[in-house]
């Protein structure tokens, strides 16, 4: 690419100048100009503010190699997104079933709690120090957690009183245990995510395993 001008991004705030996305919109500013140049909304590849922020840097990178705001819609539109990485691997009647295995530690497994709004939680594994206290702040949004692996035990003490869980030991007995669950469920689209905030070692080979 080229050009020496820096562009601003952001997902937090409007900017005055730059892209920044708002509502699963990218925005674009350019003085008294504010238009919109992207839609987010029902790509389930590019789910969550991270995803956003990814979205907002590669609109200006695309832009800036010459390519007009259609092509990098359709760009957007057609990204499968990342395997093993908030994958969407296909639904059970209304049942999002989502693999994010590459959450091997908290801070991968909060952009993903966060994407989403009823969660049935398959976690656990090889525990990473600090554990899951860092997501207290998604607790509300679990509708049960199904722990598995060696943090099984360490995790249901953190969620307490504040979250419903099992041990379900497996990941077999938890898929099966959440879909149960998940599909007498009330909300529009439950998710079943798996993102086990650890490391895989104590039951696969490697993450890349645990995702298959």
């Amino acid at each position: 690419c080229s050009g020496g001008d820096v562009t601003r991004v952001s997902v937090h705030s409007k900017l005055e100048s730059g892209i920044y996305a708002e509502g699963g919109k990218l925005y674009r500013v350019e003085g008294d100009d504010r238009r919109k140049v992207a839609d987010l909304d029902a790509l389930g590849s590019l789910r969550g503010y991270h995803n956003a922020q990814n979205a907002c840097v590669a609109w200006m990178a695309c832009s800036k190699c010459g390519l007009s705001e259609n092509e990098i819609q359709s760009g957007f539109s057609n990204f499968p997104g990342l395997i093993d990485r908030m994958e969407e691997l296909g639904r059970v009647g209304k049942v999002l079933i989502v693999n994010d295995s590459k959450g091997t530690n908290a801070d991968a497994t909060d952009m993903a709690l966060g994407s989403f709004e009823r969660i049935y939680w398959i976690a656990g594994g090889l525990a990473k120090d600090g554990g899951i206290e860092p997501l207290r702040r998604h607790f509300s949004k679990i509708a049960k957690a199904y722990l598995i692996g060696e943090a099984a035990p360490n995790f249901a003490g953190t969620l307490g009183e504040r979250v419903e869980f099992e041990i379900s030991g497996t990941l077999d007995k938890a898929l099966v245990n959440a879909l149960e669950d998940a599909k007498g469920d009330g909300d529009p689209e439950p998710v079943i995510l798996m993102s086990p905030a650890c490391a895989s070692f104590d039951l696969f080979k490697n993450y890349e395993d645990r995702g298959r």
